[in-house]
């Protein structure tokens, strides 16, 4: 490994001359379409774990205990008290209960919170739709 590492800062710290962004952007695609795909065809269990994943991708650059790491637990918590998430088959949807309705749509809405809240963190981290401002680089200068 040392072949492909180097010492940039002159006490020991390495940093490796190969980038992973690129795999880390195509893993986090992926995973959109797959939840988008989910969400859409009532893959409610399905459409949980990709938002999971997509945390794991996104919580690297989180601090443990900070406000998005409280957050993202919080809405963990609110999505455990309409467990269990399933995926809302045409059998189930068949039954017409007002309750399975009613389930399905708090569901629903905590997993979009979910999404949102993935979105905005991914953007806030400038890894989604976040636009460079070229206009505030010229003024640093």
């Amino acid at each position: 490994m040392e072949d492909y590492e180097k010492d940039d800062f002159g006490d020991g710290t390495k940093i490796s001359d190969y980038n992973s962004a690129l795999f880390i952007n195509q893993r986090i695609n992926n995973l959109w379409v797959d939840a988008n795909k989910h969400k859409r065809t009532g893959a409610f269990s399905d459409w949980n774990a990709d938002l999971d994943s997509m945390w794991c991708e996104l919580a690297g650059d989180v601090d443990e205990n900070s406000v998005e790491d409280k957050k993202f637990k919080e809405i963990n918590l609110r999505i455990k008290a309409v467990n269990p998430i399933i995926n809302w088959g045409v059998q189930t949807m068949n039954k017409k209960t007002p309750d399975i309705h009613t389930k399905k749509a708090k569901q629903y809405g905590e997993l979009m919170d979910k999404e949102l809240f993935l979105r905005r963190l991914q953007n806030k981290q400038g890894k989604g739709t976040k636009y460079r401002d070229d206009m505030a680089d010229y003024m640093d200068g």
